[in-house]
């Protein structure tokens, strides 16, 4: 069957953007599931740029919108899947072999964080799949934590389902405007990324003061 060519504004040619329509255009909707896999794989490519374009493609008569939709989240369950393997073959004792190397950390942090995921997995792992960053790498620990199979691929395709069908549809509706999704989801994923930075300095800042603290028992 002949796939038509992507009519995409501003001749994404080149790029992630060229990129996806070539597999969109070669593969259809396997393509498009290739490229949101890849992207669960290596969180730098950017869902926010592929699965609008998927949605225009649809919009195009390329591919079905249900096409559009089944291929992109069971591409996001597949990529969620390597990397919950992953997570199993590290495994708890390599973590904290790992975990006992870094600096200003404490064993007790990883037990803190082994604890919380133990009591909110669940939720962590279906409502990460829709932030952006996390929804990659809210896998590994689920998989280091061997949360129950069945139960992570539920609810990773279900979370997957609803992010990718918020922005195929965006990408569906907005026609030729398609590229306007990048800018908004953009705009979180920097959100996103600046309160990791905070919180990770604020860490830093008060596990320093915690040692100057123990280093001024010792000596007095």
């Amino acid at each position: 069957m002949h796939l038509m060519t992507l009519a995409l504004p501003q001749e994404p040619s080149g790029g992630i953007a060229g990129w996806a329509a070539d597999l969109v255009d070669a593969m259809g909707g396997p393509g498009a599931g290739l490229a949101i896999a890849l992207e669960n794989l290596f969180p730098p490519l950017p869902s926010e740029v592929i699965l609008p374009l998927t949605g225009f493609a649809a919009g195009q008569g390329v591919i079905s919108l249900a096409s559009a939709l089944f291929w992109t989240t069971l591409g996001s369950a597949v990529g969620a899947l390597v990397l919950y393997w992953i997570g199993m073959l590290v495994g708890r004792r390599r973590m904290y072999a790992i975990w006992a190397r870094l600096p200003l950390v404490k064993a007790s942090d990883l037990e803190r964080t082994e604890k919380w995921f133990q009591k909110h997995g669940t939720k962590a792992v279906f409502l990460g799949r829709m932030v952006p960053i996390f929804r990659s790498l809210i896998s590994i620990p689920a998989g280091i934590e061997r949360m129950p199979l069945p139960v992570f691929a539920l609810l990773t395709t279900l979370g997957s389902l609803i992010w990718n069908a918020v922005l195929v549809m965006a990408g569906y509706w907005l026609g030729d405007q398609w590229d306007e999704v990048e800018s908004y989801v953009g705009v979180l994923s920097k959100a996103v990324l600046v309160l990791v930075v905070v919180a990770l300095a604020v860490y830093v800042v008060v596990r320093f003061r915690g040692r100057d603290r123990q280093g001024r028992h010792r000596t007095s």
